[in-house]
């Protein structure tokens, strides 16, 4: 028995083909609570002959002893403590096998667990079985259950209508379930491809037709999950390997960057032409890398690799690498998404939630709500401003910076994502599509902003006059450790001396003392911060100096759209992160604070920022 009404098959890390040569595949056993889900899978792996031997004796002798009924399900539980409560309280894992191919089993205890494991890669569920209870009738969870494999795009479906013994082996009760749950499926456009109806606890139609119901002649469940379709691994689509990290490995002078990740679709070889996305920069593959074996030439998916590349560029994990010449990735954002939340609290318009997408991590808006589906009475209703808990709803969400993806239709594997809400995971959907830009989340917020502002009577001209100094921001970037803090400390103390208005915003006071910016989520509040106050300092007339590492192309956007209508020069030290950015000033990492402060105020002359200041 499942808690929550999961329990699921999948292969971790592991090939689509046993150690023997034998065919593997991911199934998904789903359904609402005691409708018998652990009891179908605990008799497919006795009555398969899966089971060590002397499992089943044991558990059986174990039920004799503590005086209670044998259960199939037990047969499941990993730990004794847990058949003493009666529920599955962790994952554990299991096998069975048909004549044809071999299965994985996990049983888990619920949706979010589920979800976890569908959209982050650690199961790829191919098929399902979706159990209901004939008693019981089709409940609410079944239709979320619906939904959810649904929003998966998993399409091989087939239902199990269990405990018929208990309804006497009714055909009319089966008939009117059929009825009712295919126009549901017809709904999340799920085509199934059977219903079976069976009675697990006694063995009747799970390897085998049983007499107890001669009026259905289809297949039984082992039957209908060796009828199932092997998805064929995903070599035909475009390459899309989610970078996980980047390795520099400095040993013996060695400095190359190794790019690494899972191929979730396509190939990639020696002699590629790459882009990332979205920072769109180029490159060609110069290896593909193997731990403890000599380098392959080439790698598909399914794969996790590393790659070098002849050019080095800097890229971030959460980049998407795609294949110059192949169908690329969307880069946007703004998505029309379908979203099943799981949140105990509401998903609410303008609140910001944390997404994560392949190997991406941002900040995400809520910003319309479609239309949200009540499972419960299978109804669609609009015009909401929030999305309840077990609610499947169609919205468009936003994010702070772009990220790369597909639509779910066209590729699965790069159009799934979770939903985190106070470091847990609350929900989880698909993108239907990637949404035209016009008016993006920043350029709304500034002009809510500056709508609202009450703007002070004094004009910029008089401050300027005053400061004898035009306001900016001036944004020193560049890799870690290349001195950019101590060059901005140094420029505003010489811009003190000389009488100016002038602050240098270090990191922890625009961060108000938080922490967190190995989390690209907490990076896009800092950068939201770094902007909002220099909007607030230059329009006070200051010339504000802020160090900030490894500033790319689209967090400089950001910064300078908050900064708006205030100006901005930047400074880059040493290797440059930007692809599409001319900075206004290269210094490189290894000149002296001296001559790169006689460089800054020259540029600040120039461009009439200090305009009675001569050196």
């Amino acid at each position: 028995m499942t808690t929550q009404g999961i329990v699921i098959a999948n292969s971790v890390g592991e090939t689509s083909q046993s150690a023997g040569g034998r065919q593997k595949m991911n199934i998904v056993v789903i359904g609402h609570v005691d409708h018998g889900k652990s009891t179908l899978i605990g008799r497919l792996l006795a009555d398969t002959g899966s089971l060590p031997q002397g499992k089943l004796e044991s558990v059986q002798a174990q039920c004799l002893r503590n005086a209670r009924p044998f259960e199939y399900a037990f047969l499941l539980d990993a730990l004794k403590d847990e058949q003493a409560q009666g529920i599955t309280i962790d994952s554990a894992r299991c096998f069975f096998k048909s004549a044809r191919r071999d299965y994985i089993i996990i049983d888990a205890p619920g949706h979010v667990e589920f979800l976890r494991n569908m959209i982050s890669g650690a199961a790829r569920a191919e098929a399902a079985l979706l159990v209901i209870d004939a008693k019981e009738g089709v409940q609410e969870n079944s239709r979320r259950h619906g939904c959810l494999l649904g929003l998966l795009g998993i399409r091989q479906v087939a239902v199990c209508v269990n405990k018929m013994d208990l309804v006497g082996y009714d055909k009319g009760v089966f008939e009117t379930i059929v009825a009712e749950y295919s126009e549901f499926l017809r709904q999340v456009r799920i085509e199934p491809v059977g219903f079976i109806p069976i009675a697990a606890m006694e063995g009747v139609n799970i390897v085998a037709r049983g007499p107890q119901i001669p009026w259905y002649d289809g297949p039984a469940v082992l039957e209908i999950v060796d009828r199932f379709q092997k998805e064929p691994p995903p070599l035909d689509k475009p390459l899309r390997l989610p970078v996980q990290d980047v390795y520099k490995f400095t040993e013996a002078g060695d400095e190359r960057r190794i790019i690494a990740g899972r191929i979730e679709t396509g190939s990639v070889e020696v002699g590629d032409e790459v882009i990332f996305l979205p920072s769109l920069k180029r490159s060609t593959v110069a290896s593909v890398e193997e731990f403890h074996g000599s380098p392959p030439q080439r790698a598909e998916a399914g794969l996790s690799t590393g790659l070098t590349l002849s050019t080095q560029v800097y890229v971030r994990p959460g980049e998407l690498l795609c294949k110059v010449g192949q169908e690329p990735a969307k880069v946007a954002g703004k998505f029309r998404a379908s979203i099943l939340w799981l949140g105990r609290a509401p998903m609410i318009q303008g609140k910001r939630y944390k997404m994560k997408l392949g190997s991406a991590r941002v900040s995400v808006w809520l910003t319309a709500i479609q239309s949200v589906l009540d499972a419960g009475t299978l109804t669609r209703e609009t015009g909401r401003q929030q999305v309840e808990r077990h609610e499947v709803a169609e919205c468009v969400l936003e994010t702070l910076k772009t990220v790369a993806c597909d639509a779910a239709a066209d590729i699965p594997q790069t159009g799934r994502f979770v939903i985190i809400d106070n470091y847990e995971i609350a929900g989880g959907g698909i993108i239907l599509e990637a949404m035209a830009d016009d008016s993006c989340l920043i350029d709304r917020q500034v002009a809510q902003r500056d709508h609202a502002w009450d703007r002070s009577a004094i004009a910029p001209e008089l401050r300027t006059s005053r400061y004898n100094q035009r306001a900016t921001l001036v944004l020193i970037t560049g890799p870690a450790g290349v001195g950019k803090a101590r060059l901005a400390k140094a420029l505003e103390e010489r811009l003190f001396s000389r009488g100016k208005a002038v602050y240098y915003l270090g990191l922890s006071n625009a961060l108000g003392g938080e922490a967190g910016l190995n989390d690209s989520t907490e990076r896009d509040e800092f950068l939201r911060r770094i902007g909002e106050v220099a909007h607030l300092m230059t329009d006070a007339g200051l010339i504000l100096i802020a160090a900030v590492s490894d500033l790319d192309d689209e967090e400089l956007k950001i910064i300078r759209t908050l900064n708006s209508p205030g100006r901005l020069l930047v400074i880059n030290v040493g290797e440059s992160r930007f692809a599409r950015t001319e900075p206004d000033m290269e210094l490189s990492s290894a000149l002296e604070v001296e001559a790169g402060l006689s460089a800054l105020e020259q540029l600040l002359q120039s461009r009439n920022f200090l305009p009675e200041y001569y050196l």
